[in-house]
C-alpha cells in the first residue's frame, strides 16, 4: 500500500451483500512513516428496508422478497435464504447463495451486477448531478447494508522503504530521496504482539504491507511471512496483506495460511499508467489480481486520485475493474498526498489539488456499477 495517500475503499454494490460490515476503518498505521489512512465503505444487508428481489426466472413480487427485521435476522423468500444470522465468512460462500439473484429495486433505483459496462455508460454515472448521484449510490448502499455498521482495521508496515519501484507518487522507492529510511522485515513476534494490541484496542481485521516489487525468490521472508498470516488468522481476525506481484504458487501458500484478502492496487487507467509507473506493467499487476482470485482469496484493488490524471482515466479505472471477471470485493479510492522528494511532490504545484467533490463521484460511482 503506498505512502502519501489518504483512501476509502468501497466495496462492490451487490457482491458485498456477503460482506461482513459496512464500514472498515484503518484507523491505525503502525509505524511513523506511512502517511496512509484508509477508511473502508463495506456494505452490509440492511434490515430496516423491503426490495423487490428479481432472480434470473423474473419471478417478481412486490411482497413476497424482502428483509424483514425482526431480531435482526435476514429472511430472503426465496426458497433458498431463510433466517440467517450472520453471512458466512468465506466470500465465496456467501456469493452462492445469492446466485440466483439478478438485480434488487428500491426507491426507483434498480441495482445489479454486471460485468458488461461501456466506458461511455460509467461516464454517464459518473456525471450525473451530484445530488443525484449521491441519492442513487446512497440507495444502492441502503438496499444492501446497514450504514451503521462498522469495523476497525489496523495496517502495519513490516517492511518499509527500499522498494527498487519507481512509482512517482511514493515515498519507499529507494529513487526518491524522502524522509523515508529504510528497514527490515519485522520480527513475527513483533508482528503478533502488534496484531495482539489492534485486536485488544477493538480492530478485527489487521493487515500487513512490505514495500517491495515482487516477492519473488525471497523464499526466507515469505516463510515468516506465512507464519504473521498463521499466527493473526489464529487470533481470530481477518487477515490481509499487500506485498507486491505474486504468482499463483505464492498466492495458494497465503491462502492456505489463511489469508481472507489481498491489497494489488491498480492506481489508475491504463492510458495515463505509463506516465506514473515505468518499472511495472499494467498488465503485471493485473496477473497478481488474477493469481489472487484463482486461489480464492479476496481481492483489493482500487487507485488514486491526483496522480496528473483526467477524469476519463478516472473513468478509464473504473472500466477495468468493473469488466473484470468477478468484482473486487474491495476498492480503495486515494487521494494523493504528495511527498517531498517523489517526482509528483516535488511538481506538486501543477498537480490539481484532490478534494472532496473529486473523491464523492468517484466512490458513489463505483458503489453504482459494481
Amino acid at each position: 500500500m503506498a505512502t502519501g495517500s489518504l483512501s476509502v475503499v468501497v466495496n462492490s454494490s451487490i457482491r458485498a451483500l456477503r460482506q461482513a460490515s459496512a464500514v472498515r476503518c484503518f484507523t491505525s498505521t503502525i509505524n511513523p512513516s506511512l502517511s496512509t489512512q484508509e477508511v473502508r465503505v463495506d456494505k452490509y444487508v440492511n434490515h430496516n428496508h423491503s426490495y423487490n428481489h428479481n432472480n434470473n426466472n423474473n419471478r417478481i413480487s412486490n411482497n413476497n422478497h424482502s428483509i424483514s427485521n425482526s431480531n435482526n435476522n435476514i429472511s430472503i423468500h426465496n426458497n433458498k435464504v431463510k433466517a440467517v444470522e450472520r453471512l458466512p465468512n468465506d466470500d465465496r460462500e456467501r456469493n452462492s447463495l445469492y446466485s440466483d439473484e439478478s438485480s434488487r429495486t428500491m426507491a426507483g433505483v434498480t441495482a445489479s451486477v454486471r460485468h458488461d459496462w461501456s466506458k461511455d455508460e460509467i461516464a454517464k454515472v459518473y456525471e450525473l448531478p451530484f445530488h443525484e448521484l449521491m441519492y442513487q449510490a446512497g440507495t444502492v448502499h441502503r438496499m444492501y447494508w446497514d450504514p451503521s455498521e462498522v469495523q476497525q482495521c489496523t495496517l502495519l508496515s513490516i517492511k518499509t522503504g527500499g522498494c527498487t519501484e519507481d512509482c512517482s507518487y511514493c515515498s519507499q522507492s529507494v529513487r526518491h530521496k524522502t524522509f523515508v529510511k529504510p528497514s527490515p522485515t519485522m520480527k513475527v513476534k513483533e508482528v503478533l504482539e502488534a496484531a495482539r494490541a489492534a485486536k485488544e484496542a477493538g480492530s478485527t481485521r489487521f493487515c500487513m504491507g512490505a514495500a517491495w516489487r515482487e516477492l519473488g525468490n525471497k523464499k526466507n521472508a515469505f516463510g515468516h511471512i506465512l507464519d504473521m498470516v498463521r499466527g493473526v488468522n489464529g487470533m481470530g481476525l481477518e487477515v490481509c496483506c499487500t506485498l507486491g506481484m505474486l504468482n499463483a504458487e505464492q498466492a495458494g501458500q497465503l491462502k492456505e495460511a489463511g489469508l481472507s484478502a489481498y491489497n494489488h492496487n491498480l492506481d489508475t487507467s491504463p492510458e495515463h499508467y505509463p506516465k506514473v509507473i515505468t518499472t511495472r506493467s499494467y498488465e503485471d499487476r493485473l496477473n497478481t489480481i488474477s493469481n489472487v482470485r484463482d486461489a480464492g482469496i479476496s481481492v483489493c484493488c482500487g487507485g488514486i486520485l491526483g496522480l496528473g490524471e483526467e477524469e476519463t482515466d478516472r473513468v478509464g479505472l473504473l472500466h477495468v475493474l468493473a469488466t473484470l471477471p468477478e468484482h473486487p470485493e474491495s476498492v480503495p479510492i486515494n487521494a494523493l498526498v504528495t511527498v517531498d522528494g517523489t517526482p509528483l511532490g516535488d511538481n506538486a504545484e501543477d498537480l490539481t489539488k484532490v478534494d472532496a467533490f473529486d473523491m464523492a463521484p468517484m466512490i458513489a460511482t463505483t458503489r453504482i456499477v459494481m
